[in-house]
């Protein structure tokens, strides 16, 4: 069976995670990183793919007459022409679970420097000794303790953010959707969208992008929220109307944003966020995700997926 890596770049870095597990599962190849223009030739006799981002189109999949199985070295799987694979008959998998710690504490990460502004003051240590008691006051700080957090999406990662926020004394309710009822999870209170928005110190997004969730942060429901409010999101770039973000943070109505997504992604060099060049606006390059521990255990999921299809002919974690 032959296996093809596409974008091994994604996952490992100089060999940090043991990929024995997968080299010994049959005729492997790997690929630092894949360009669209060398996918079709790429795939075009392997049997199973693994790709963490390249994109598997109809057309890459109409190029690989043997193929039989996408593993996904994501949870996410909007990379992958569904219904292509299905023409098909080629069954694509994905791994979730592995890095909801990883995430969740860069979620924390986040929040914990744009309430204490630690990266401002770290950023200007020229001005300590203007200080006699070596204590300055120039960039306010924001105590989390009793400060509520408002979580869109509470599956893995965002019950892991709100019990570790929890520890941190804050207040965790949970957005209700129109169509849900007021019921609670982990205890936390779901709040209707006016009132969730209204009364969210901070909030952070770990719902995944749907038709209906797209732009679910806009200009509208970014009005609905409280003067100084922050805003993560961890999730995918598209759940936010940039254009509307940005406006709010340069208004003052939002108070601070932490992004480790961005649409698109790569951005482009004239991207608003990224030329913004805002003291309340943090953005990470989609990293929170990847801890060396959260890697390996990507590693071991993609392997176990792709074992389990050799050995049964389903793979695990089936997505299509």
């Amino acid at each position: 069976m032959k296996i093809v890596f596409l974008d091994a770049c994604t996952v490992s870095r100089e060999d940090d995670i043991d990929l024995s597990g997968l080299m010994a599962l049959g005729n492997w190849i790997s690929h630092v990183i894949t360009a669209p223009s060398e996918t079709a030739d790429r795939i075009a006799d392997a049997d199973v793919v693994i790709s963490n981002k390249v994109l598997l189109d109809a057309a890459a999949i109409a190029a690989a007459p043997k193929l039989r199985l996408i593993a996904v070295a994501a949870t996410g799987t909007n990379n992958v022409d569904f219904e292509a694979a299905k023409a098909r008959g080629i069954q694509v998998c994905n791994v979730s679970g592995y890095s909801t710690h990883s995430v969740a504490q860069h979620v924390l990460a986040l929040i914990l420097n744009l309430a204490t502004n630690i990266h401002r003051t770290v950023a200007r240590p020229e001005v300590w000794p203007q200080s006699p008691i070596f204590t300055r006051l120039d960039y306010p700080i924001q105590q989390l303790s009793d400060l509520t957090l408002g979580l869109v999406g509470v599956g893995n990662i965002g019950s892991r953010v709100g019990e570790i926020a929890e520890a941190f004394g804050m207040n965790v309710q949970c957005y209700a959707r129109p169509d849900t009822k007021a019921t609670s999870h982990l205890e936390w209170p779901r709040v209707p969208a006016d009132d969730f928005f209204a009364s969210s110190d901070v909030v952070s997004l770990h719902c995944p992008l749907t038709a209906g969730t797209q732009a679910f942060i806009n200009a509208e429901s970014l009005q609905k929220m409280k003067s100084g409010v922050l805003l993560i999101n961890t999730g995918r770039g598209e759940l936010v109307d940039e254009a509307a973000l940005l406006d709010s943070l340069l208004s003052g109505h939002l108070g601070g944003a932490g992004l480790d997504v961005l649409s698109p992604e790569p951005p482009r060099v004239d991207h608003p966020l990224i030329n913004a060049d805002l003291p309340n606006l943090l953005i990470t390059p989609h990293s929170a995700w990847s801890s060396r521990t959260a890697r390996q255990t990507l590693i071991h999921g993609v392997a176990a997926n792709i074992r389990a299809f050799q050995e049964t002919g389903q793979a695990t974690n089936r997505v299509a």
